[in-house]
Parts: structure tokens; sequence; C-alpha cells
């Protein structure tokens, strides 16, 4: 019926919206030049398969949060070899128009780097094949590796801009495109935008041709050596500062690792040896080595059931009580103890906590307290903020993100602050005298220096948590999420709590709401003329409330996955109140907000 070479002389003019589907798909086999990928699109069209073509082709993958991330097939919905070209002949684009001097650019370069996910070699050859040609030159890490020394080595050498090739911890069959910003924070607005603009604007591929980088060319420098020395000198440095003495571990002292099958145990043993800390870590040999389909874990997020299970059957056989792990892209770090003989897998809130109170109680810096920052995003916990009113330092909120989390903490050190650590309750930790985003060997070095640190002390983790509990309050969440059937669904359920009050509701269930703040539609009743103290976004649901009593939510749309997700927490002298209170408003959110029956919700 169709001959690809006959497609691939016939231009089909740009603009989705009102085109035949049919039209689509000749348009995209005219583009695509993956063997692959074209023969999807290619048999689909044959069988007629109007349906799934519309799914595939109809909408443009969105440049959003960081980049692109989905599923790896075929159309211009999804991750694939043309839309990984476009986004790259985009994100140059951007990067030469942005500036007065392209040269500088173009000197400047780029770093790319990927993870050990199906594609991500090919699709990281793509992108710097696409930045070659536009003259730019291209750092190129050669083996895959974590997520953040991309964010490392960008401001290490000088580069505009990294690209990262990562799906972090999504199912098997997801990739990604990460970009980050040459301050080494991961992009925000307007950058988002304008890099969306301008791959629009780059659609016609310029070149496929990835053997520049297996054959060498002038633009593309292997810098795996050359950055990642530099990384492990700059985590050692953050795990055992100046002035501060980190007492040795006894000998028999082990904890047990495990990389989820991604890219962890490489740099893991690296940092480990750096720190002298090699022979006091176990690997999870079944999960050790890369492995793209991730075949002894349901899901490759150490947040999810099970996730952890290997890792503690290896723990319980070995006889030791501490596990460390990270994620399939090594940036987020899950740890759990065997305590009072149970295993207990610490939230992200409560690792969070144990890092702040470390960094502040181990700080020997010159820096007044009152300029010393710490920052947690809105959906975390505000345990942070109690420890920064005991401790004297500077507490900052901010946007879901280690994007906002990173960008503000350089806004901060800009005004004089010296920001020591941000977390967010996903697992993600920052420790920025090492990188401007989550990075969980760094998070780890600095965890183990703080675990001897306690047990100099005759003080676990476990117990340490429990101190800061009687000195702060107890803290206790009930956090989980929703799933929409669809966008639409989402944005009438959060129009329809706003139409619970006037301007809003009163209280949620028995509790009386002392603040409302709406960044959808740019509301704050605590606000100077009740303007947010935060960036308002009206594509995107977000609602924060205070109560009485001390007990705060957040509920807001996901940017990435068709949830509604919420954060509840409630503080309180003691644990199993505080607990009940969490409970209870989940409850009246339930029944009062969501109405999942109603509204075809499902709670996870």
């Amino acid at each position: 019926m169709y001959g690809i070479s006959a497609i691939r002389n016939n231009h089909v003019g740009a603009g989705m919206e009102h085109k035949p589907i049919k039209e689509l798909a000749l348009e995209w086999l005219r583009l695509d030049r993956d063997p692959s990928t074209t023969d999807e699109i290619f048999r689909l069209l044959q069988k007629e398969e109007n349906a799934e073509l519309e799914r595939r082709l109809r909408n443009r993958i969105a440049f959003g949060t960081a980049g692109l991330r989905g599923p790896m097939k075929a159309g211009f919905s999804c991750m694939n070899s043309l839309t990984v070209i476009q986004a790259s002949q985009g994100l140059a684009a951007y990067l030469l128009d942005s500036s007065d001097d392209k040269q500088r650019v173009k000197h400047r370069g780029v770093v790319i780097g990927r993870d050990a996910r199906h594609n991500s070699e090919k699709f990281a050859k793509l992108a710097a094949a696409a930045f070659v040609a536009k003259g730019i030159r291209v750092w190129w890490l050669e083996l895959p590796v974590h997520t953040p020394l991309v964010s490392f080595g960008l401001r290490h050498l000088g580069a505009v801009a990294g690209v990262m090739i990562t799906a972090s911890h999504n199912p098997p069959q997801d990739n990604g495109y990460k970009v980050y910003w040459s301050n080494g924070c991961q992009i925000i607005p307007p950058h988002d935008t304008g890099i969306a603009a301008a791959i629009e604007r780059n659609l016609e591929p310029v070149t496929w041709d990835t053997s520049i980088v297996d054959n060498g060319h002038l633009l593309i420098e292997g810098t795996l050596g050359r950055v990642g020395d530099h990384y492990l000198n700059a985590v050692k440095k953050a795990a055992r500062p100046e002035g501060i003495r980190v007492p040795p571990f006894d000998p028999d002292f082990k904890f047990i690792y495990t990389p989820l099958h991604g890219v962890g145990k490489r740099v893991m043993d690296l940092c480990m040896d750096k720190l002298g800390l090699a022979s006091h870590m176990i690997i999870v040999e079944a999960q050790a080595q890369p492995d793209p389909d991730f075949p002894t874990v349901k899901f490759p997020n150490p947040e999810e059931k099970g996730a952890l299970d290997l890792a503690i059957q290896t723990a319980d056989e070995a006889d030791k009580s501490l596990i460390l792990a990270s994620d399939p892209d090594a940036d987020r770090l899950a740890v759990a103890e065997r305590a009072s003989g149970k295993w207990h897998i610490y939230t992200g809130n409560q690792l969070g906590i144990l890092l702040a109170s470390y960094l502040i109680e181990s700080y020997a810096g010159n820096t007044p307290r009152e300029k010393l920052a710490m920052l947690a995003s809105t959906v975390s916990s505000r345990m942070l903020q109690a420890l920064a009113a005991k401790e004297g330092f500077y507490f900052k909120e901010t946007l879901t993100g280690f994007k906002w989390l990173g960008n503000v903490a350089r806004d901060l050190a800009k005004d004089g602050y010296e920001v020591l650590y941000a977390f967010e309750e996903a697992l993600g930790y920052m420790i920025p005298e090492v990188v401007h985003d989550k990075d969980s060997i760094a998070a780890a070095a600095v965890f183990l220096s703080a675990v001897s640190h306690w047990l100099n002390r005759n003080l676990t983790p476990y117990t340490k948590l429990q101190q800061l509990y009687e000195e702060l309050g107890f803290f206790e969440d009930a956090n989980t999420y929703l799933i929409s059937p669809d966008p639409s669904t989402t944005t009438s359920v959060f129009a329809a709590i706003r139409a619970l009050g006037d301007p809003y509701p009163a209280t949620i269930g028995s509790r009386k709401i002392t603040r409302w703040r709406d960044l959808t539609v740019g509301y704050d009743s605590a606000g100077k003329d009740n303007v947010p103290d935060l960036p308002v976004d009206k594509n995107s649901q977000m609602i924060t409330c205070e109560l009485e009593g001390g007990a705060r939510f957040t509920v807001r749309g996901s940017g990435t996955e068709p949830k509604i997700k919420l954060y509840i927490e409630c503080v309180d002298k003691n644990r199993e109140t505080a607990k009940a209170g969490a409970d209870e408003i989940l409850e009246d959110l339930l029944r009062e907000w969501f109405k999942p029956d109603e509204n075809g919700l499902v709670l996870a």
C-alpha cells in the first residue's frame, strides 16, 4: 500500500492538530530513520489501526519537568530516536539563540551522559551528533553514569548545559531526556518553554550519524576520567569536612548496599574506596550489575513496597542491620534499619531530618547560624522548619522538585547564605557542596559519616530519630495518591474543591483551615494582598492548607503521572495522636473533597 522510499520524498507540512491521522503517519515515516520505529508505524498504517496511530502521533511528547520522559515506542508522543534528535536540535538552537556570543556557547559545550536503560546509549549518541551538527562541543561521558555526575560535570567543565538520558526509577519500557542549565540545576521557566518552542522550529533531522562518537570527532571529548575524580573528591570533602573528625567504624561493622540493577555500584565502590569504607560494604549480588529489565523487582523504585526485599534477605543472612539502596540512576537514596528486631524502612522525611540534624550539629565553618540555610519542598515534612527554629538557621520552602530546590539554593547563595542542604520527601537529598540536585552517592557518604558519629555516642540512626521526635515533636504523615482517569477529571475535581467556599472552604472535617494557598489560581490567605510566596502555575493543580493544631496538607496533580497526590502531616507531642490526626484528615479529604467513587478515582 505504501512504499517508505516514496514517502520520504513527499514532504508533509507542519501542524498536527487538524491533519488526518494517515497524513501524520506519512510525516513520521518521512522523518524517521530508525528501522525499529519506522516498522512500528508502517505496520500500524498498513493494518489501518487508526486508534493506536492517534495515541502515538496526534500529540508531541511534552517537553516539561526538566525535559522528556515516556514509553519507548514509535510516534511523536513517545521516547524514540526521532524525538531525541528533535529535542537535541531544539536545545542546541535555544542555547545559541539565547547568547550574544555563539562561539563561546559552542566552545563551552554540552555534557552528555546516560544510564544503562534500553536505548540509552543510542539516544545519547544521537543527541551528541545533533549538537556537533550545530558546531557545539560535546563533553562525552563514556560509560553509563549516575545522573548527578552530569550536573557536577557541567559545572566543573564550565559547560552551557547538560543532558542525561535516563528515566530514573520508571518501569523498564520508559526512558527520558533530562536537561541541566549552566548553573548545574535542572531547567526552570522560562527555559523550559523556550526550549519547547525551539524544538517545534527544529523538527527536521539534520543528522543520524552516530559514528562520530565511536570513530572520534574534534568536537567530542571523552571526559569521564577528568570529571569522575573531581566528583569523588567533592563527595569526600562533604562527608569528611575539614575540622571534623569522623570516628572510624568498628571493623565488624558492615552495611548492605543495592543499586537495584542500576548504575550505582561502580560509583559507590569508588566512593567507599575513597572514604576507606570499602571493607564495610556488602553488595546485593543479584542486583549488582546494570540490567534494564530490572528482573528482581516489580518496580525499580526504592519507594515501592517490596523493592528492598532482596536487600533485607541479604542483611538477614549476613546478620547486619543497615541497608542503603539507590534507584536505577542513583540520584535517590533509601535506607532501612533493623531496630528492636524489626526492619524499619525510613521515609524520605525521616532520612531527610536525620541528615539535616547531623549537618547542623557537625558544622564547623565560620558562617553565623542565621546565615546558614536548609531547604525543603512544600510537600515535605515541616520537621526541618522546626529544627531551623530550634537551631537558629534559615529555612526556605520551595515548589516540588529539585529544579526548584537547586535554583532557589543558588539564589540564596547569591544573597549571602551558606546553603548546607536540601531535601524532598521522595527520597531526594541535595548536598550543595557536591551538586545542586539530588544525589544518592553524596547523601550516602554523608549519612555513613553521621552513622559513625552516632554510634560513637551509643546512638543508632533509629534511636537518633526518636531523640529528634522527642525534641521537635512527632511529625506523622498519611501520604498517598489517587489514580485519575484523565487530566480533565483532575481539573474538574479541583474546580469542585474551590467551589466549596468563597474565597475558600472554611473547614476540612472538624478542623478549621487557618491558611489557604492555591498556586493554580494565585491566592494565599496569609500573603500580602493575598499573593502567594511561591510561583504560580495555572497549568498545574496545587493547594496547600494549614489547619488549627499544627496540621498541614498539600494536594496536587502530578506533572508526569495520571495521579492526584496527597501529602498530609500532623504534629503532636504524642506519636499515636499525630498519626491518628493525619489519618483522620485523609479520611476527611476523601469524603469531602475527592469522592473517589463519584469521580472515578482509584485510591492507591
